[in-house]
């Protein structure tokens, strides 16, 4: 099989045609003119001065590879298993809020039958449209995770507990990085506030939170538990002392914590600190083959993908979401094999390095060829 045929086959069936996105900043392009500017500054902004988000972007950017070569890489398999389940790529459709606005047909489920569809996971937020019930039915064969804000007492957490069960999803995931709603100063200017924040409730419960839920959801309930927003050693050794099976380092892709770290940045010690006792998954500007690469390589074991995920639905749908994780196949493939390797089990740490960062950190930078300037709020 050339190169050239590699990722065509599934495109004709099940994404959207090659043609129409022959690279990822095409889903970039297509999704700022699908969108109204409400939609596209939620994608693409941030909290305050955006500096976490700009760090995530700059995190990535400082590591090099150092390759291998004169290695037999014929045959690349990026395929990867988890929770049991052989994926195409260690990826997962990251949790977004109000994921619904930028699909045209207006559901999230859009995005689960997607990576489905192709191999990947999919993690749905307890704020995205139509709830997880109907996302089950939609995608039952999906790898299906489900994420939750906890906006209500112990029986609205067992309550939501018990319904991702009985509907299949293959974990839950508890955040714990929202206790106050931070300031996204692109909607305050403005005075734009989305419906699905009028119609939020129980605030109080987030900011309340406490370690006193995950032991209840530990000694309750056998499906895995995810806790996601972790960002220290210190609370990764809590979370184990209480049996969390997966540590998800994120900081809500810039949206919470100004002058956070970034998750690359932050990988690293948590994966130290797990030290094998718990997975690992992260997310924060991953939108290239390379940065998937470099996070396996760093000892994560799932990968989020949250704003590529979102302008490749406003692009293309359901559809979009399929042809999108091919293009990021491809690069995986390609990236390993010309690091020497066949499978993500051969890489350590010895194929990375400290690098001074080439393009200032920005939401788009991974995208040189789409012009940033247009694209600014």
């Amino acid at each position: 099989m050339n190169e050239a045929t590699r990722i065509q086959p599934a495109s004709s069936e099940l994404g959207a045609s090659p043609e129409e996105f022959q690279n990822l900043h095409e889903f970039v392009r297509k999704a700022r003119a699908n969108l109204n500017q409400n939609a596209w500054d939620y994608i693409v902004g941030a909290t305050e001065t955006e500096t976490t988000m700009r760090r995530n972007r700059m995190a990535l950017d400082e590591i090099a590879f150092r390759p291998r070569v004169l290695r037999n890489v014929a045959k690349v398999d990026p395929s990867a298993e988890v929770f049991g389940r052989k994926l195409r790529l260690p990826v997962m459709m990251a949790p977004v809020g109000a994921l619904e606005i930028f699909d045209p047909q207006g559901s999230a489920a859009s995005v689960a039958r997607g990576a489905g569809r192709f191999g990947a996971a999919h993690m749905l937020s307890s704020v995205s449209e139509p709830g997880l019930e109907k996302v089950a039915e939609a995608a039952p064969d999906a790898l299906r995770i489900y994420q939750l804000y906890a906006r209500g007492d112990d029986a609205f957490v067992e309550d939501r507990v018990s319904r991702a069960i009985a509907s299949g999803y293959t974990a839950f995931c508890l955040t714990v990085d929202t206790a106050h709603y931070s300031r996204r100063e692109r909607d305050i200017a403005k005075r734009y506030v989305r419906e699905s924040r009028l119609r939020a409730t129980g605030g109080d419960f987030q900011k309340g939170l406490e370690w006193r839920t995950v032991k209840l959801i530990k000694d309750k309930y056998k499906i895995p538990l995810v806790i996601k927003g972790i960002a220290t050693a210190e609370d990764t050794a809590i979370a184990l002392d209480h049996g969390v099976d997966w540590i998800y380092v994120s900081n809500h892709g810039g949206r919470q914590l100004d002058h956070g770290r970034g998750s690359m940045h932050v990988l690293p010690e948590i994966v130290a600190a797990a030290a094998g006792r718990a997975k690992i998954m992260v997310d924060g500007s991953f939108c290239r083959g390379t940065d998937i690469v470099k996070a396996i390589t760093m000892g994560a074991d799932l990968v989020g993908i949250g704003r590529l995920q979102c302008w490749a639905l406003a692009a293309g749908g359901e559809k979009g979401i399929v042809r999108m994780l091919e293009i990021l196949e491809d690069e995986v493939i390609r990236c390993l094999g010309l690091l020497g390797v066949t499978r993500f089990a051969d890489l350590d740490k010895s194929y990375l390095h400290p690098a001074t960062p080439t393009n200032l950190p920005h939401v788009l930078s991974a995208f040189p060829l789409v012009d940033i300037e247009p694209y600014r709020y």
